[in-house]
């Protein structure tokens, strides 16, 4: 993917004495007390806040936080809490901006966290009169936030139109490498995990990763459906019985060039949706009319880890059983350490799969974690995300 890279700019000296402003994505979760709970994303930020501040940039930083009225900043939708991270982290004063959309006094060697990005009329809809305003404020536009990649706002999109210089910050620039190195030219076997409550929300998904991936596992709800496509029971499990059509069809694509949705040959089953709900395994055929399926079996788990073992790419989004009850946890924990021993490239993204990850340590064994929940699920649908494609197009105008 042909971009921009800020690391480029700052290494040849093009960021110095300039006014940068880096869409960071901020958006972390906070407790009643407005305290920040886990600040992951703030930390994924520093780096490219560091690299402009150590090229001698005057350094202006957003993002949105939680879902602002727009027009209406309340102590809730405030970045003040970020602000105080942020200085923490980097070890400087980082003042809080407010109304800063018509002009911001900062100097080289300084950087300033702009106020809640979304709280600004026309950010959504990317209202032009609002990005040209935006783009005033800059000498060079740094994305670096991938979790708003897929939204096409004003701080995301059209800034990126009008700005001198429109370039990707360091996380974004690693999130494209993952992705092209995983999706785009894979070593093979090309192996895709895809697990949650329905197939219904990752339909396209499945379909998409159809036409591209050696293996399909399927988990979670999005098994059940596959089972009762296979023929199996699955007694009160989770499923929709109206897309068994489609996944029939995933099936029979993927069957067409000789790869495989691997179809689950026992699990683990309990009769009430309980972490202490006694678990029971048993053959896939042998579920009984009762039964709710929370988790794929041993047997199963034994097959895939292997696949696993074998395979040269993996794409992980979701755990394959209810993971947060220790006694249907085994299976996500197999799958997991798999990835974790393979010598594949692995690139993981989604809440869900994120808090397995760091459930069971492995942060440092998956080759690239995505932090962008939604834009993750679009990349594997297939879909160019409007912040790479506008970067894209003002690289091929530069």
């Amino acid at each position: 993917m042909q971009i921009l890279r800020f690391s480029d700019l700052c290494a040849q000296g093009q960021a110095r004495g300039q006014r940068v402003f880096i869409r960071a994505d901020l958006n972390v979760p906070q407790d009643d007390d407005g305290r920040i709970t886990e600040d992951t994303r703030i930390r994924a930020s520093v780096p490219c806040i560091r690299m402009a501040l150590d090229a001698g940039a005057a350094v202006m930083v957003t993002s949105h936080l939680g879902r602002p009225t727009e027009g209406t900043l309340t102590p809730a939708d405030s970045l003040a809490p970020v602000a105080a991270r942020l200085a923490e982290l980097l070890g400087c004063d980082v003042p809080l901006v407010a109304d800063w959309v018509d002009g911001v006094q900062v100097q080289p060697g300084q950087v300033v966290l702009l106020e809640n990005c979304r709280v600004n009329v026309g950010e959504k809809k990317n209202k032009p009169e609002l990005a040209q305003k935006m783009a005033k404020l800059c000498d060079i536009y740094v994305n670096d936030a991938f979790g708003t990649a897929h939204r096409a706002e004003g701080t995301t999109y059209g800034i990126a139109e009008y700005a001198k210089v429109a370039c990707a910050g360091p996380l974004l620039s690693a999130e494209i490498d993952a992705i092209s190195k995983a999706l785009a030219q894979p070593a093979r076997p090309l192996a895709a995990i895809v697990a949650g409550s329905k197939v219904s929300t990752k339909l396209t998904i499945l379909k998409s990763l159809a036409d591209k991936v050696d293996q399909l596992i399927v988990g979670g709800g999005i098994a059940n459906t596959f089972m009762l496509a296979a023929g199996l029971p699955i007694g009160k499990s989770l499923a929709e019985a109206d897309l068994v059509g489609e996944a029939k069809a995933v099936i029979e694509a993927m069957k067409a060039r000789g790869a495989e949705v691997p179809i689950p040959t026992d699990v683990v089953v309990a009769k009430t949706f309980a972490a202490d709900a006694p678990a029971t395994v048993k053959a896939a055929a042998d579920v009984a009319e009762d039964d709710l399926i929370l988790d794929i079996g041993p047997e199963t788990a034994k097959r895939l880890a292997a696949q696993l073992q074998s395979a040269g790419t993996i794409v992980w989004n979701g755990p394959v059983g209810v993971f947060e009850f220790d006694a249907f946890s085994h299976g996500t924990e197999t799958i997991a350490r798999a990835i974790a021993q393979s010598a594949a490239f692995s690139i993981a993204g989604g809440g869900d799969t994120l808090a397995a990850i760091a459930k069971y340590g492995i942060e440092k064994d998956v080759g690239y974690i995505s932090t962008g929940g939604g834009a993750f699920l679009e990349v594997l649908e297939g879909k160019e995300l409007p912040a790479f494609e506008i970067l894209q197009k003002r690289a091929r105008a530069a």
